[in-house]
């Protein structure tokens, strides 16, 4: 270890030894001064400033994110640090977010170092269990020290990953060497990186099986069509899993094409039925994503049983968008059990059953599927209840909280640290402190009293986002006040009073866009409450007649929610009035909800049917959960009850000879 290691790892570890019962010291200081220290450490450990983050440290002592300080300083050179500085700051910091995180990257260092006999001490310490690629680690370390059949867990796990990683990766690898992991598992695996355009993933998975593979795999990924139609592919290795490849590339980049090509004779004859029903779950799959009418047939072309479970999923899209019900609940009945009693899965196979016979188990059987999962909790939850013939209502509010639940939770020193960290701009790590404080997993975890308590410590600290999170995780009781707070309440119902709008469908739309979080930004740069890009923001200032508008007033309450709402009702004004339509649209820009509706032509058809069958996750998930959090909404502001399907109507065609409101809607 070099001197400057040596000395950074003494000064930790002076750190941690001093006492406890000193903590106050720091903190009755200048505590602005310390909270810049906090923040300088925070980018210090961003940029990996080994150095800086030791300098800084001892004068953050006492500091109440003095747990965050000691973690990034450790975590920056924890691939030198020893093991006493380790187990001094596991100690010290015992029961803390920072305690199992730290936690977590030694077991990820440790596995990838094979240091079986640290990873098996350590591993039963670990809280959090977020990780899978410490899971896989630990299913190794089984394997490896006890000789345990983990392969079913392994390719289970490994499966799942939806990006390339290590720990999986590493025990698939040592399995498949020793012949205790089927090959076909990384076929399986390459096919998800190629259907889901990762190519890394399909990379990794092949090079377990020879190296020499990847060129051919990035040629594939690059141009499937040209190695499809190369003479000399049928005379290659490996040739069909790589020709399975080609078409599932295909089929990605254009499904009609890779159609025609998977019945060419050259491979109709090599590829094995499943890889070829495989094959049309991809097709199927990326065909539906189009909402091509294509989609059903192509799906009818392989077996269900060979498919993915994404594929099924698909293939129920579109048979729901095409009032296929049969197939619908085909594909619902080939489904992984838990993917099957999912709430989205439960309704439609109740709708299905109610539509497709007239037998009463079929009745009995679809009622018990609706009240499995009838409630006020969530999109198809509140669907349900309608179909047993019940409205949406906020339900009653649970108990008050007493004093001493209040106080419980004000003296959590996870939940003030998280508080603190927010409100001094380190959200992302006040965040996941208070989640990992509010986890069950965690000693002392929370009750929903508990939970309650908490989200009533948030919403009086206006921390909004934790408030809501935390009250949505109860599970015998509900709180709606907290569920559906109404921050700003003044000033959303004077501009929706003033423009015509819902208050419901803004605080709705809020309530998913930001959670209420004045000063939120988006990766692709939305901001403020409702979320408003800078183009967007510059043309509604205008529209609506803001003439001293300033791309820095976005962030203002007042002028995101005049910005906000004016756009929300020129889109919806626009779509005719449609609240399903007008939040795709705010979500995904204007013109694809037009696409998606159809043309001139095309069927009408339930919003919840158009909904569920949004090609992208992110705006199916959206405009669910804002059609959701609207009727909750309205059942808070009205006190009567409410009805999501009224909200929602039926969903075709625009007719063109309506001339649209606004011309240029961004």
């Amino acid at each position: 270890m070099q001197f400057s290691a040596i000395l950074t790892s003494f000064t930790l570890l002076a750190f941690l030894m001093l006492p406890l019962a000193s903590l106050a010291r720091a903190q009755g200081g200048d505590s602005s001064r310390a909270d810049e220290v906090i923040l300088d450490m925070s980018q210090a450990y961003k940029q990996r400033d080994r150095k800086r983050l030791s300098n800084l440290l001892p004068q953050v002592r006492g500091h109440v994110l003095e747990p965050w300080a000691a973690y990034w300083d450790l975590s920056a050179r924890l691939d030198e640090a020893s093991n006493r500085e380790i187990q001094a700051f596991m100690e010290r910091y015992q029961g803390s977010y920072q305690e199992d995180r730290l936690r977590t990257e030694w077991l990820l260092m440790l596995g990838k170092n094979r240091d079986w006999t640290a990873f098996n001490r350590e591993y039963p310490l670990y809280r959090m269990n977020d990780d899978r690629s410490v899971r896989c680690y630990a299913l190794l370390a089984d394997y490896k020290t006890h000789g345990t059949d983990v392969s079913q867990s392994v390719a289970q796990a490994w499966l799942a990953q939806k990006e390339a990683d290590e720990g999986c990766t590493a025990a698939a690898e040592q399995l498949i060497d020793d012949k205790k992991l089927d090959t076909h598992v990384a076929w399986m695996r390459a096919r998800l990186g190629m259907e889901n355009d990762r190519l890394r993933v399909a990379t990794q998975a092949v090079a377990l099986l020879d190296e020499k593979w990847n060129k051919t795999v990035n040629a594939i990924y690059l141009n499937p069509g040209k190695y499809l139609r190369d003479k000399l592919t049928a005379l290659r290795p490996q040739t069909r899993e790589l020709v399975a490849l080609a078409l599932i590339r295909q089929a990605y980049l254009e499904p009609a094409e890779a159609a025609v090509e998977v019945n060419n004779l050259r491979w109709k004859a090599q590829l094995t039925q499943e890889e070829r029903s495989w094959i049309w779950g991809v097709i199927g799959k990326r065909a539906a994503q189009k909402l091509s009418d294509d989609a059903p047939g192509f799906f009818a072309r392989g077996q269900s049983q060979f498919m993915h479970e994404d594929h099924l999923v698909w293939q129920a899209r579109a048979a729901l968008r095409q009032g296929r019900w049969a197939q619908l609940l085909d594909a619902i009945a080939a489904m992984p059990e838990a993917l099957r009693s999912e709430p989205t899965w439960a309704y439609w196979r109740a709708r299905g059953l109610l539509l497709q016979t007239s037998s009463e188990s079929a009745r009995t059987q679809a009622v018990q599927l609706l009240e499995s999962i009838a409630s006020v909790r969530g999109f198809y939850e509140q669907l349900a209840l309608e179909e047993l013939g019940q409205r949406i209502s906020a339900p009653a509010r649970p108990e008050p909280l007493t004093a001493l639940e209040k106080d419980t939770a004000r003296q959590n020193p996870g939940l003030e640290r998280g508080l603190h960290a927010i409100r001094i701009g380190l959200r992302a790590e006040g965040v996941r402190e208070w989640n990992y404080s509010t986890n069950l997993h965690v000693k002392g975890g929370l009750d929903d009293r508990g939970l309650l308590a908490a989200a009533d410590l948030a919403c009086h600290h206006e921390v909004w986002d934790r408030c809501i999170n935390t009250s949505e995780r109860t599970k015998g009781v509900m709180d709606f006040e907290q569920r559906f707070p109404m921050p700003y309440k003044s000033a959303v119902m004077a501009r929706t009073a003033q423009i015509g709008l819902d208050p419901a469908y803004v605080y709705g739309l809020i309530r998913q866009e930001s959670r209420f979080i004045m000063d939120s930004k988006s990766g692709v740069g939305a901001s403020g409450l409702m979320q408003v890009m800078p183009a967007t923001a510059r043309w509604t200032a205008k529209k609506i007649g803001l003439t001293h508008y300033q791309p820095r007033d976005i962030t203002d309450r007042d002028t995101n929610i005049a910005i906000g709402t004016g756009y929300l009702k020129l889109v919806l004004d626009n779509f005719g009035g449609s609240m399903p339509l007008a939040a795709a649209a705010y979500n995904a820009g204007p013109s694809r909800p037009q696409l998606w509706r159809g043309q001139s032509g095309a069927p009408v058809m339930e919003a919840a049917i158009w909904a569920e069958n949004i090609p992208f996750t992110e705006t199916r998930d959206y405009v669910k959960k804002v059609l959701s959090n609207t009727t909750n909404y309205a059942a808070l502001i009205t006190g009567a009850p409410q009805s999501l399907k009224e909200r929602m109507g039926r969903v075709g065609p625009r007719d063109a000879n309506q001339p649209l409101p606004t011309e240029d809607l961004p």
